[in-house]
């Protein structure tokens, strides 16, 4: 079943990435009394993400913070070490990179897609998602191959 917005975030268990290297974060550590927009991307390096999805956010981030957004998160079912290259060549500071290894929060979550077509298996499907206080209050998923309701630009015109 697809998470809905009012749906609480399902406990599971994430690794981010930091300065020191792969870090395990639960979903109640991250989402737990503050506000934070998630974004999940099919994959690291692929050519909507690299070039607009992650980007966007990246120039938003302030005006995101303005608006009361705690914490920006890029999730994908990539490896941590894939999340941390991804980050740094484009320069994604301020951003919060969490891999999701075994598409476990995906699933969780209802979100999955299958990537087999582009050799890439088991994917999250492109969404943004605000959750204030471990409780989803927009969910903003994308019809396969486009990039319109997931962008940074989107979710600051519906705050």
């Amino acid at each position: 079943m697809t998470i809905t917005v009012g749906d609480k975030i399902p406990a599971a268990t994430l690794t981010k990435v930091t300065s020191d290297g792969p870090d395990q974060i639960t979903t109640n550590a991250l989402f737990d009394g503050r506000t934070v927009a998630l974004f999940a991307v099919p994959g690291a390096f692929t050519p909507t993400c690299s070039a607009k999805h992650l980007p966007g956010f990246v120039d938003k981030r302030e005006e995101l913070a303005a608006k009361g957004i705690d914490e920006i998160a890029c999730i994908s079912v990539n490896d941590p070490f894939v999340m941390g290259a991804w980050a740094k060549s484009a320069n994604a500071e301020g951003i919060t990179m969490l891999a999701d290894g075994n598409a476990d929060f995906a699933e969780a979550i209802g979100l999955t897609m299958d990537g087999s077509k582009f050799a890439m298996g088991k994917r999250s499907q492109r969404y943004t998602m605000l959750v204030e206080d471990g409780v989803v209050k927009q969910l903003h998923v994308e019809a396969p191959g486009e990039f319109k309701v997931s962008s940074a630009e989107y979710l600051l015109g519906e705050l």
